[in-house]
């Protein structure tokens, strides 16, 4: 049987067909990547749990004033305040809003929820804020992609 190859032909494939299917494919994947947008993506994820807990907040205010009576807890005035995400000292020394009534033996929040991007110390970067007809405001300062973020009730 005679050896189908020439003398001096190689099999395989040659450095420029490497080149172009590596070349095809990084273009194909940068196209990938600018379609799905992940810093776009990652922001929608930051802004959905903001808006989870701006509502989480504002329920435990107001389940805590339905068993108090109507009163809100103490430190929410008419001008938006941080909330602070410790209990104690630290947060009247800072100007925050104290809401430590609210985890209490884990009654109406097991913890003061915290923004994703958050890095002030003691602060949840959330604010809080009521009307003089006792309607409060809970808002997210650090929304993305110039997003308000802000539950009334």
């Amino acid at each position: 049987m005679k050896n189908k190859n020439k003398t001096g032909s190689r099999n395989g494939f040659t450095l420029l067909e490497i080149l172009l299917v590596v070349a095809a494919i990084a273009i194909l994947a940068g196209i990938v990547i600018v379609a799905i947008n992940p810093t776009k993506q990652l922001g929608d994820t930051r802004n959905a749990q903001r808006w989870s807990d701006v509502t989480t907040i504002l329920n435990a205010v107001y389940q805590y004033a339905i068993d108090n009576n109507g009163t809100l807890p103490a430190g929410i005035t008419g001008s938006a305040t941080a909330i602070c995400s410790t209990t104690g000292s630290a947060c009247t020394t800072a100007g925050f809003v104290d809401l430590g009534v609210l985890i209490e033996d884990e009654e109406y929040i097991v913890d003061i929820p915290v923004d994703p991007q958050c890095t002030t110390a003691s602060s949840s970067c959330y604010t809080i804020e009521k009307t003089s007809h006792n309607r409060v405001t809970v808002s997210a300062t650090d929304a993305e992609q110039s997003m308000t973020i802000e539950v009334t009730r």
